[in-house]
């Protein structure tokens, strides 16, 4: 007994589209995700790079929040586009790009306003409480703007 293996005519195509969709969208996040560390690395005083790669607590915990926060404007933003790709990607880019403004605009305001030397609380080799209320601020603010693209 022989089984033969019938697929809908249009199979590959939709399947290929579909893993085209994913790397374009995989490499955008990406990007998207290096801009917004590169702007919180520009806007925040020390190399945050480095102290990352150090391992320093409160870097660490600062810029993991930040890439979350851009990591939900991006998936809302593909999320909002219901499959039509081309339209995706450029509402993804121009949504993450104002995201990433918003999110540095809003934590130098939070961290000035509640008097954070994030400077400081970056570069201190001790789990500093203060990185909790910059990153939970950062994770907030990239839910109000993924939201926001609904």
């Amino acid at each position: 007994m022989t089984t033969a293996l019938a697929l809908e005519a249009g199979y590959w195509h939709s399947l290929g589209r579909g893993v085209g969709a994913i790397l374009c969208y995989a490499l955008l996040g990406l990007a998207l995700l290096l801009i917004g560390f590169q702007a919180v690395d520009w806007t925040t005083p020390g190399p945050l790079r480095s102290m990352v790669a150090r391992g320093l607590p409160n870097a660490v915990t600062v810029s993991s929040a930040a890439m979350l926060s851009t990591a939900f404007i991006v998936v809302l933003a593909i999320y909002a586009q219901a499959g039509k790709l081309a339209e995706g990607l450029i509402a993804t880019t121009i949504y993450g790009l104002v995201g990433i403004v918003a999110q540095v605009i809003a934590m130098r305001s939070l961290e000035y306003v509640l008097g954070i030397d994030i400077g400081a609380v970056l570069k201190n080799p001790e789990f500093r409480t203060e990185s909790v209320v910059v990153s939970a601020a950062h994770i907030a603010i990239g839910l109000v703007v993924a939201v926001a693209i609904l």
